[in-house]
């Protein structure tokens, strides 16, 4: 057999900072997931959830680490650079609300009910969960746009806050769903629309971008992005205006919370959570819409 003119593992997929940061990442997940199941304990659709975020994080790290060791992600039909930097983001956002979730519903001080071994399994796991989120933020650091770098879009501000776009409209559609009331107005139905309208151009944006498609369409993939952004602005300042009007105005909604609506099950508290990701999606595009001027597109990275 001929050589190939090099060697056959990639050692720096291990050994640099990026590599070192992904090995922490399958530890880290591993031992946290490990110590739910084994005494921690979770229930509920919240710790449902957070176990499945570790496990998810866990296996496709795993994968990202063999592919790059092994140099097998030359073999794949996906632009590594933007799937690895997208993989990133979403697994930091991913991880923190998993950090977050965890303790606030499982962990408590004292050992009654639960014993104080299943306490102290559940505090370990917490930490872990927490370091898990830093080593992702780490890479997503790490692996950014440096200025006048030709890099995957996905690894410049625009295209991470795309991944960030998505999971605050997936924060809404659940606070949508949790008994909202949107179809009981014409103007929050249209809310509705927009949040759904831009979700799902925006995961087409990253599908494309991941699956390093673009250079195939046959109009200009940046320019449209950029028109689709300032469209998501024009579209999310319509319901940032609507939304707060339609149910927090005494005329239609109410301007504080009914005394009478029990935690967890108010439509009025979806309805705020609405309204606040509204407004934080918003500027997210805003801010989109500023970067993207200053970017070019890179598919085959």
């Amino acid at each position: 057999m001929e050589s190939t003119g090099g060697p056959y593992l990639n050692t720096a997929a291990l050994t640099s900072p990026v590599g070192i940061a992904r090995l922490l990442q399958m530890t880290f997940g591993c031992t946290t997931f490990s110590l739910v199941a084994h005494q921690g304990g979770f229930s509920a659709a919240y710790g449902t959830f957070c176990m499945f975020v570790w496990t998810f994080c866990f296996a496709v790290t795993v994968f990202i680490i063999t592919c790059e060791f092994t140099h097998l992600h030359s073999c794949l039909s996906l632009s590594w650079g933007n799937f690895t930097a997208a993989f990133a983001m979403l697994a930091t956002l991913m991880s923190i609300t998993a950090a977050v979730i965890y303790p606030l519903y499982f962990v408590q001080v004292g050992c009654y009910p639960i014993g104080c071994q299943v306490r102290d399994f559940r505090i370990a796991a917490s930490v872990f969960a927490g370091l898990l989120f830093v080593t992702y933020a780490a890479e997503v650091f790490l692996t950014r746009a440096k200025p006048g770098q030709v890099t995957s879009y996905m690894a410049t501000v625009s295209g991470l806050l795309k991944i960030v776009q998505a999971f605050v409209a997936c924060i809404i559609f659940g606070a949508l769903v949790n008994d909202s009331q949107y179809g009981k107005y014409v103007a929050t139905q249209w809310c509705v629309a927009v949040y759904s309208f831009c979700f799902v151009v925006t995961v087409v944006v990253v599908a494309f971008s991941v699956t390093g498609k673009t250079a195939l369409l046959w109009f200009p993939f940046e320019r449209s992005v950029v028109i689709y952004t300032f469209g998501a602005v024009l579209l999310y300042t319509s319901a940032a205006v609507i939304w707060p009007v339609f149910c927090f105005d005494s005329k239609y909604g109410s301007p504080r919370r009914p005394g009478l609506c029990a935690k967890g099950k108010c439509p009025w508290d979806s309805q705020l959570v609405i309204a606040i990701f509204t407004y934080v999606n918003l500027l997210l595009y805003v801010l989109d819409l500023a970067y993207s001027q200053r970017i070019r597109f890179v598919s085959h990275l």
